[in-house]
């Protein structure tokens, strides 16, 4: 049985082309958190810069995402769909709200509770920012076909549902 340290031994010449020069890692190459790890840090950096001229972080991206995919959300969802603590929700959906990209409307039959839903700003904002990402993913990922990206996909949703 091959072990994760012996795996990386099976590189292609591509590989090895693109990790000359790492040869310190050469160890931990075999494990996937690592190499989860390591193309995160390829693919943040680029992912932040192609939201900063729409004034975006990725985490305001994906709540605006979320918020225009479900009306009405309470912040207490929004958490949970983005796993963030309630009290940084607050935080990001005041930004939102202050820039009118959302309202935040009472719920009637709870006053406790905030419904999130996006305004025609918001709306157009995450048109905008999700064309944007489309360009980034599809840069970072041009060597892959549509079926590789859909296989990385499915293989990354199916590490988060071990837990």
């Amino acid at each position: 049985m091959e072990t994760p340290l012996h795996a990386n031994k099976k590189k292609t010449a591509a590989q090895d082309s693109q990790l000359a020069g790492l040869s310190t890692d050469s160890p931990l190459r075999g494990f996937v958190g690592y190499n989860l790890k390591r193309a995160y840090m390829s693919l943040h950096s680029d992912f932040v810069a192609s939201l900063t001229h729409l004034d975006l972080k990725p985490t305001t991206f994906s709540a605006l995402a979320i918020i225009n995919e479900n009306p009405d959300i309470s912040q207490t969802d929004l958490a949970r769909a983005l796993a963030m603590e309630r009290s940084n929700i607050v935080v990001m959906v005041d930004e939102l709200q202050s820039r009118e990209l959302i309202v935040r409307n009472k719920v009637p039959t709870d006053r406790r509770v905030y419904a999130l839903r996006t305004t025609p700003k918001g709306i157009s904002l995450f048109h905008e920012a999700s064309l944007a990402v489309q360009r980034h993913e599809e840069k970072l990922l041009e060597d892959f076909s549509p079926e590789e990206r859909d296989l990385l996909v499915r293989m990354l949703i199916r590490i988060q549902q071990v837990r």
